[in-house]
């Protein structure tokens, strides 16, 4: 799971087809030892996102939700096991690339996030219905 794995070419398309704010519905399951050996996959990961968090708001994003996977509520149990979901806001796909792409984020944050996952899954949305309210600038 490397960063060459982004879907640049679809993401690019679809910023160009249908522009405006996105949310990335990240799906996680840690590795149960971290990659480096420091700790577990979730220690890599608060190690990660405490250094993702300012880069995601200096690219006008906005960490909306995070939480705990329990079950699987509906659907084939067997079409993939989570240990976390995130909810995080971009002010469009090019600040999200640009965020992901950046030397900071492959540098201080990418080390972290390979340790940290198993499996990482992240879904680019567009609103059609919500009740979160997302200031704009």
């Amino acid at each position: 799971m490397s960063i060459d794995e982004l879907n640049i070419q679809g993401l690019t398309q679809l910023e160009r087809d249908d522009p405006g704010p996105v949310v990335m519905v990240n799906l996680i399951r840690f590795s149960e030892q971290a990659g480096d050996g420091d700790g577990t996959g979730w220690d890599a990961y608060l190690r990660y996102s405490s250094q993702k968090v300012a880069l995601v708001k200096s690219y006008g994003g906005i960490l909306l939700w995070n939480g705990n996977a329990k079950a699987v509520a509906f659907g084939n149990a067997d079409h993939g096991r989570w240990d976390y979901v995130s909810l995080v806001y971009y002010p469009s796909v090019d600040a999200f690339l640009g965020m992901m792409q950046s030397p900071e984020y492959l540098s201080q944050c990418e080390p972290h996030r390979r340790n940290a996952c198993a499996e990482h899954l992240i879904l680019c949305t567009r609103e059609a219905f919500s009740k979160f309210h997302i200031p704009t600038k």
